[in-house]
């Protein structure tokens, strides 16, 4: 019997042993209480990393927490009151939501908080005031630079006081122990601090030139000054945010409606369009775009048609009651057919091989694209000839020159032609892309690239998200005819009703630009004695995917 308990011992000694806890005598001599089975559990304690990220999801959270509770001041900018406020973010930058009439986002820094500004009403006392006495807006710039910077000391301040308070709480809930919960809270503050320390060291004063408007505000893009003030004003960031609350205080006063639009009498407005592709909704956008910036010139860079059949010629019937004279040249889906009826339509001026038009003010020249392919196909060779239509249209715009009557704007419609004409003009337009860009290439010719201004036609609806409508407004000076800025203008696409509307500055208008001769030869960059035009480094070139 003695070897039943003998064979019970072996087999029990061969698995591992539980980890015991140390052995402690009671202080009454008796044996310790037993610790629980969870603590002899292998596993049971949190990994290290586990803990970590757990904190560190406290943090987060209290502190958004704290900051949509608390982070958050009234302050009165000017003539109006508004509440600034800090938010999480993944691309920073500042966001004036003026209800009901839309928003204005500005790029003016890179960080993971956003600076929101609600625009909460006009003081009718103060607006008043300023209505009644001009002569206040003068002493304006200074009261609002005095105001934002009060209000943001303030938010700073009940930031912090907000990230700490909602990570200690909730970190007190969570882990019931204070030394955590002010773990915490420290750590809170300290990301806030490193996310200010950022936004401070990327700050860019300049973002208030170059805003993007949603909402209604796209109807008034004259919020910040037409193009010939943001070219002679853009040094004073103090006289921008003046002009910025000076003219929100006037959407205000203006109440149900929107003021019209005052562009700079001595201003060329230039709308350009391409790649429509047979959509019939193109043409109501494009007549309400020049009657609401009173557009000078429609420039046109191919692809109007689909298949450019005689058929689809009937399409190009309302060109003629657009309201401004239409500058047009041929893509790869527009026929030698399509191309004759258009220039038999009245006011419609049709650029190929090199012959240059002077219209409202500006001479252009283009050639019309070599490549006829409705049907999608990529001939051999299209590369090439691509690159010989633009040698062919450099070659006619140098001795444009030399007659003493230069190009101002070259047209095409691939970028690969374009690409061609560089140094001989100071500004080339081309589409075909369906997508927006622009570069300042080698030899300081800047190529504009539009997207498709018909949503890219049926094929709108290939994707998994309908191609947005795309065009853009270029400001040209009357005087030097050079381009001084120009508005993106982005509506959604088939089914979507959306609008953006971003102001862009060209390089050699920014502050602090060096001034070298153009590469046309053609008078400075801009007007009133300010920098000229810059030859800058060479640019990436943008891959000039073929669209058929």
């Amino acid at each position: 019997m003695a070897r039943v308990p003998t064979a019970v011992m072996n087999l029990i000694h061969r698995f591992p042993r539980l980890p015991q806890a140390p052995t402690r005598r009671h202080r009454s001599g008796g044996r310790p209480p037993a610790a629980p089975a969870l603590s002899l559990t292998p596993g049971a304690r949190p990994r290290p990393w586990v803990r970590a990220l757990g904190l560190v999801a406290v943090v987060l959270l209290g502190a958004w927490l704290g900051l949509l509770v608390v982070g958050n001041v009234r302050v009165p900018v000017g003539p109006m009151n508004t509440t600034m406020t800090l938010r999480p973010s993944f691309t920073g930058g500042t966001k004036i939501n003026i209800s009901p009439l839309g928003a204005l986002q500005l790029d003016s820094h890179i960080a993971p908080v956003r600076l929101d500004v609600n625009v909460d009403q006009l003081d009718p006392e103060r607006s008043r005031a300023l209505v009644d006495h001009p002569e206040r807006l003068s002493g304006l710039q200074d009261e609002v630079a005095e105001d934002i910077a009060r209000g943001t000391a303030d938010l700073a301040v009940r930031s912090c006081v907000a990230v700490v308070t909602g990570a200690a709480t909730l970190g007190l809930l969570v882990y019931r122990r204070p030394r955590r919960a002010l773990a915490a809270g420290g750590l809170a503050l300290g990301l806030l601090a490193a996310s200010g320390g950022t936004a401070y060291a990327t700050f860019n004063p300049d973002s208030v030139l170059e805003p993007k408007f949603s909402g209604l505000l796209s109807s008034a893009p004259s919020l910040v000054g037409d193009a010939r003030s943001i070219v002679t004003e853009f040094d004073v960031y103090q006289k921008e945010l003046a002009r910025l609350v000076t003219n929100v205080t006037k959407l205000y006063d203006a109440t149900s409606t929107l003021p019209v639009y005052q562009p700079d009498p001595t201003t060329i407005r230039v709308l350009h369009v391409s790649d429509i592709h047979l959509n019939p909704a193109s043409w109501k956008i494009i007549a309400s775009l020049v009657e609401q910036y009173q557009v000078d010139v429609i420039v046109d860079s191919g692809d109007t048609m689909d298949h450019g059949t005689a058929a689809e010629n009937g399409f190009l019937d309302p060109i003629e009651d657009l309201g401004a004279p239409y500058v047009w040249v041929r893509g790869n889906h527009d026929s030698l057919v399509t191309q004759r009826y258009l220039d038999r339509m009245r006011n419609v001026h049709v650029l190929d091989d090199g012959r240059a038009r002077t219209v409202a003010g500006l001479r252009f020249a283009g050639i019309g694209d070599p490549q006829f392919t409705p049907d999608r196909t990529q001939r051999t060779g299209a590369e090439q000839s691509q690159e010989l239509a633009g040698a062919r249209l450099a070659s006619a715009m140098r001795d444009q020159k030399r007659a003493g009557t230069p190009v101002d704007v070259a047209v095409v419609h691939e970028p690969s032609a374009a690409r061609e004409v560089d140094g001989t003009v100071p500004l080339v337009l081309s589409g075909h892309l369906h997508h927006e860009d622009t570069e300042v290439m080698r030899y300081g010719t800047r190529l504009r690239i539009e997207g498709s201004t018909g949503g890219s036609g049926l094929r709108a609806i290939e994707g998994t998200y309908p191609d947005p409508i795309e065009t853009s407004i270029l400001y040209f000076d009357r005087d030097t005819k050079r381009l001084q800025a120009w508005d993106s203008i982005e509506l959604g696409g088939l089914g979507l009703t959306t609008a953006e509307v971003s102001r862009h500055l060209p390089e050699e208008n920014q502050p602090g630009a060096d001034s070298s001769p153009s590469p046309s030869g053609s008078g400075s960059a801009s007007p009133s004695g300010g920098p000229s035009e810059t030859t800058p480094a060479p640019a990436p070139a943008t891959p000039s995917r073929p669209r058929p």
